[in-house]
């Protein structure tokens, strides 16, 4: 193990008593997720007002006028939508071109390493008729990148999500388009901050917070270049822009705007895949359900992303069964017996599949990545304990645990 720490200041910041929302199945250990006094998450709350309360035609205008005022009428690209060519990607894009009469330049930030339905899939997006960049980053740094986040955040997949996060920006910046779409407020949908709950955007200086474990890219830089990792004249190298948004200077003067389409459409996953099934030439994983979950429709690009919901499980005792069952709970697809149960079967489920490719990724032996999971672990006395020479979780939604 390279550092033998962690940046991650989420983990500052969890509750020190394991409670599960009265409503779905998730636990406040979840970043910046609250409960009321019912005991019910913020993201069941805001549910309830998407699926009750939301006027989603009035919502619409607001997205007509919001295109108009930016809708090209020369043919030129008046809007950038980042995304995989997975089912939400391909609903927002196909819906801005073909429903509302837009010209999106979509852009794609590849994964680590493509599985081949990922490929597949974003073959088939590309080629439901839009023009597309896609960013491969120099693959020697982004592995020693991924490499220290997920020694230092406990998460390898924070190096992509800062690349996926800034791509539209620099790309923005780079073709003169001032508007940028992405898909949903995963804040107020999986359970965060609500913070921006009643805005259609974020601010840049959200990032850090609400994405990057209370870090920065420069943080993690400065803790490679300690460890000669890196040296000064890499660091300065262009590659690292790429995980970096443009200057603020140079947004202001673009005047570019970021909005969640989900802040005009009601966001509904399963629906979306059905959409892009249709629309887009989206096929779901034909090798069955993702390690750790019972899905088999998102999240499918990467054959390292199952360490990153894993991980998760190590951090904060939910992984990804917890995440899906607790949004079609709140969906009224299932019921939440039926997601507890669910939970029960996969939720930290290993993901044996390509765990030799991951190492091999990361540059590291099988016991170095122990010793990494053992540190997150023993940061998590109040959701993990040791019986018998077994990690076992403390509480679980299902009363499973040891202190339950």
């Amino acid at each position: 193990m390279l550092f033998g720490k962690t940046l991650d200041r989420q983990l500052e910041k969890r509750p020190g008593k394991v409670r599960f929302c009265a409503k779905c199945v998730v636990s406040n250990q979840r970043p910046r997720i609250t409960f009321d006094s019912e005991g019910v998450c913020s993201a069941c709350r805001y549910a309830h007002e998407k699926h009750r309360e939301i006027d989603w035609k009035e919502r619409e205008a607001r997205l007509m006028d919001l295109l108009d005022r930016h809708r090209s009428k020369n043919g030129r690209y008046d809007c950038v939508v980042p995304g995989s060519g997975g089912k939400d990607s391909g609903f927002v894009a196909h819906q801005l071109k073909y429903r509302y009469g837009m010209n999106p330049l979509t852009v794609t930030f590849a994964p680590h390493i493509y599985t081949d339905i990922g490929w597949q899939n974003y073959v088939a997006f590309k080629d439901a008729g839009f023009d597309n960049v896609l960013i491969f980053p120099d693959g020697k740094t982004v592995r020693k990148l991924s490499r220290m986040a997920f020694e230092l955040w406990g998460d390898h997949f924070k190096i992509f999500g800062l690349g996926q996060k800034a791509i539209a920006f620099n790309i923005a910046t780079r073709f003169g388009i001032p508007l940028i779409f992405y898909g949903e407020n995963g804040e107020i949908e999986y359970g965060g901050s609500v913070k921006n709950k009643e805005k259609p955007f974020e601010d840049i200086e959200d990032w850090s917070e609400l994405y990057f474990q209370g870090s920065t890219l420069d943080e993690l830089l400065e803790e490679g270049l300690q460890k000669r990792l890196f040296t000064k004249e890499e660091a300065r190298s262009e590659t690292f822009q790429l995980y970096k948004p443009p200057p603020a200077s140079e947004l202001r003067s673009l005047g570019a705007e970021m909005h969640w389409f989900s802040y005009y459409k009601k966001w509904v996953p399963q629906e979306n895949y059905y959409y892009a099934v249709e629309n887009t030439g989206f096929k779901a994983n034909p090798e069955g359900r993702s390690e750790g979950t019972y899905s088999k429709y998102a999240s499918l690009d990467d054959k390292t992303d199952g360490f990153h919901y894993w991980m998760a499980h190590i951090k904060f005792g939910i992984c990804r069964a917890t995440s899906d069952a607790a949004h079609e709970i709140r969906d009224g697809h299932i019921t939440r017996e039926e997601g507890a149960a669910l939970v029960r079967r996969y939720d930290g489920e290993f993901p044996a599949r390509h765990f030799r490719t991951f190492l091999d990724y990361l540059g590291m032996d099988e016991a170095g990545f122990r010793e990494v999971v053992e540190m997150y672990r023993t940061l998590s006395p109040h959701i993990w304990k040791k019986t018998g020479g077994e990690w076992r979780l403390r509480h679980t939604v299902w009363g499973g645990g040891v202190d339950d």
